[in-house]
């Protein structure tokens, strides 16, 4: 099999052939590249193996390229970059690479293609394309990739012990590609992944994240949750997760497996969205039902107050799982601590009110909002579904209208704590913040709009009630 045509569109490739065969090395184009150009699927990643050193071959690229081009060069990993338009090429020298049973880091040593390719995760990531001048464009596939790729099937090239145990996040790796391609996890491969399933502790919680976050972006990402839940990697990495599964009954009432259900939130948010941490909201979104759960013998089964307990959650979680403590984790709180607000006010007479409440507390995330709440929406009665979702569009309408009229997003009062002391004449005190807080919910009210004139003549009388005297 060849591939020198496809080749062609890919300019740089003939560069790094030049320059291999000027410092008498032969180099290959390995890994997902390979992968993607036979289930043609475009890549910006080309991974370049050369059998001798990468940073000298990287750094003649470079030089051949023009003095524009910076060369990123990784000695203690041996590995070199290069940037060139949308794409990325990295060059590494041909290695064997192994994990000790106790150890995060790999031992390498300068290999062969062959040895390359050995340690490499998986039969469709191990094929190779020669940049030779004499083979240019020949595939060197040792482990039967292509079958692989044709029958959809993820299978380690060694045997999946050897492959798991020199690098165990390739476990998650092998999901995460199963996930995002629709492909099964061969039999033996996945055997070996539920055996070796404690390894993963050896990794860090920044690798581990990053391959969970490929698996939330992956087309339909319950696919890989289930596939980490029955390998029993799930729960060593996120055990609160773990606790939404199962359900309890108690004469004769039950309530639905929260796990499937939060999987179906969010395979729903997963068709409207590519944010990442709008996707992991549908994840978080009931986190905290099982901790909220108690039963009533007249009501049945309820998780009272668990959005509010849930939004607490959040920053523990990502702490722990070293994501981001910034506003992306912020965003993700404020949606799990709201999220059944919309559900509420499509069930009941919608009120001015009440809207301006939940446009104030949502601001800029209120499109956000509503895709979870759509998404939350799994009931197995189609009537019910439409009748939510019609409820829902009367929700979203009225939100436009008060948007329009009002101008909520982002409120603040135009009434200041500044304004409140200079005109009683007051130094900080509790008056002032009770003050404010009258005036802010009058406007959210709808007693007074948010103008400057109307809200100053409220607070002022708001104040003389106190028994508080104006003095300008």
């Amino acid at each position: 099999m060849n591939f020198k045509e496809q080749l062609i569109h890919y300019p740089i490739l003939e560069i790094v052939a030049k320059a291999a065969a000027e410092l008498g090395v032969e180099a290959y184009i390995i890994g997902g590249f390979v992968r993607d150009l036979i289930l043609k699927r475009n890549s910006k990643d080309i991974d370049i193996v050369s059998i001798g050193s990468g940073i000298e071959l990287a750094e003649l690229v470079a030089s051949q390229l023009g003095p524009d081009v910076f060369v990123s060069i990784y000695k203690n990993f041996g590995t070199a970059q290069i940037r060139q338009g949308d794409l990325e090429i990295e060059f590494v020298g041909a290695r064997k690479e192994s994990y000790r049973a106790d150890s995060r880091k790999p031992a390498v040593e300068d290999g062969t293609l062959s040895d390359d390719q050995n340690r490499r995760d998986f039969t469709i990531n191990a094929m190779g394309i020669s940049l030779d001048e004499h083979t240019f464009g020949e595939l060197v596939d040792p482990f039967d990739g292509v079958r692989d790729l044709r029958k959809k099937i993820i299978r380690t090239p060694l045997e999946p012990e050897i492959t798991f145990s020199d690098d165990p996040l390739r476990m998650m790796r092998a999901i995460r590609f199963a996930s995002q391609l629709n492909f099964d996890i061969e039999p033996d491969t996945f055997d070996a992944i539920i055996k070796m399933k404690d390894r993963i502790g050896i990794v860090s919680m920044e690798r581990i994240s990053d391959e969970l976050n490929k698996i939330i972006l992956s087309p339909v990402p319950s696919y890989g949750f289930k596939l980490l839940f029955h390998a029993g990697i799930l729960a060593i990495i996120f055990p609160e997760m773990i606790e939404l599964q199962g359900v309890e009954n108690i004469e004769g009432k039950g309530h639905k497996d929260n796990f499937y259900h939060t999987l179906q939130v969010l395979d729903n948010v997963s068709q409207t969205t590519d944010d990442l941490w709008l996707r992991w909201a549908a994840i978080l979104h009931d986190i905290a039902k099982p901790a909220t759960k108690k039963f009533d013998r007249k009501v049945g089964w309820s998780f009272h107050n668990h959005e509010e307990v849930g939004a607490r959650m959040v920053p523990v979680i990502f702490r722990r799982m070293k994501l981001p403590l910034n506003e992306k984790m912020r965003f993700v709180k404020k949606l799990v601590r709201l999220h059944l607000r919309p559900i509420v006010l499509s069930k009941e007479e919608i009120t001015d009110s009440a809207m301006r409440r939940l446009l104030v507390e949502a601001g800029e995330d209120i499109e956000a909002l509503m895709k979870l709440c759509r998404a939350d929406i799994t009931s197995k009665n189609p009537d019910k579904v439409k009748r939510f979702l019609h409820n829902f569009d009367l929700v979203e309408q009225k939100l436009k209208d008060l948007e329009e009229r009002d101008k909520l997003r982002n409120f603040q009062p135009v009434i200041t704590g500044e304004m409140i002391m200079d005109t009683f004449g007051l130094k900080p005190a509790r008056e002032v913040g009770l003050i404010k807080e009258i005036v802010r919910e009058a406007i959210l009210e709808g007693i007074i709009p948010n103008e400057y004139q109307p809200a100053f003549d409220y607070m002022v009388k708001e104040g003389e009630k106190m028994g508080l005297i104006r003095v300008i």
